[in-house]
């Protein structure tokens, strides 16, 4: 799943791909490199950053999707937690939303996935509610409900992926709980998309300030996740991301073979 930002403050790439015509070659070249799902959001999700107007993130996303859906067959996924930016979104031919609050922040947007019969990334957050100490079972007490929304809202189980939101008021003790105690999520029994590309706590752990910087380090994680079972990797470089995961694969392949 390649990043596609088309907004102005997101830490990593922010206003490289505000203008449509922009985002759409990024995703086109993120495709040519190997990604299966461009995920793309019209506003920041990083600490801090301001609060958009439903209609400028749509404003911002709809064009891209629209232009996508019709130039490519990868799959499009839109990231935000509005119910109406989703429903839009998946009227221009988004296949995916993806909900970093986790079907909890706006109630009207598990009805408008279910009704779509669209995909639906379900992230973990510790944003704005009280999180237990232990980080696992601060993901099933989260995800759990997640899940009942979801089920309420007659969302095809099928069509579930969960992701425990590296980064999302996480600090990084608590990511690398995370990564070292992954396995236990597929409890679950469904996907987990981990996203943990150029993320503060990979710099913390690598020396490295800037966000591309922490590319190398983005793989390092990716592999790890891949080989403790992570199924769908939400990264900006797709091409380091491709390579790393050849590698787990290799490893992984060679375990069955045993």
């Amino acid at each position: 799943m390649a990043i596609v930002n088309a907004t102005p403050d997101s830490f990593s790439d922010g206003g490289q791909f505000l203008a449509a015509d922009m985002a759409v070659a990024h995703a086109m070249a993120c495709i040519q490199e190997g990604a299966h799902i461009i995920d793309i959001g019209g506003e920041s999700t990083r600490p801090g950053a301001d609060v958009v107007s439903e209609q400028r993130e749509q404003d911002r996303v709809l064009p891209v999707i629209e232009r996508l859906v019709k130039e490519t067959d990868a799959l499009v996924s839109v990231d935000t937690y509005r119910a109406s930016t989703a429903k839009l979104a998946l009227e221009a031919g988004a296949h995916i939303v993806n909900d970093v609050f986790g079907l909890r922040k706006d109630a009207a947007m598990a009805e408008v996935i279910g009704k779509a019969g669209a995909g639906v990334c379900i992230m973990h957050t510790g944003r704005e509610r009280e999180k237990l100490p232990d980080v696992i079972e601060d993901q099933f007490a989260f995800l759990d409900l997640s899940l009942e929304i979801a089920n309420a809202a007659a969302i095809a189980r099928r069509s579930i992926v969960l992701d425990p939101g590296f980064g999302f008021a996480k600090d990084t003790a608590e990511n690398v709980a995370l990564m070292s105690r992954f396995e236990e999520l597929h409890a679950f029994g469904l996907p987990i998309l981990a996203g943990t590309s150029r993320k503060r706590f990979v710099g913390a752990l690598t020396g490295q300030e800037g966000a591309i910087e922490r590319d190398v380090g983005t793989a390092a994680t990716t592999v790890i996740l891949r080989l403790a079972g992570a199924a769908i990797f939400r990264v900006h470089n797709v091409a380091m991301t491709r390579d790393a995961l050849a590698i787990a694969d290799a490893v992984l392949r060679q375990k069955k073979q045993k």
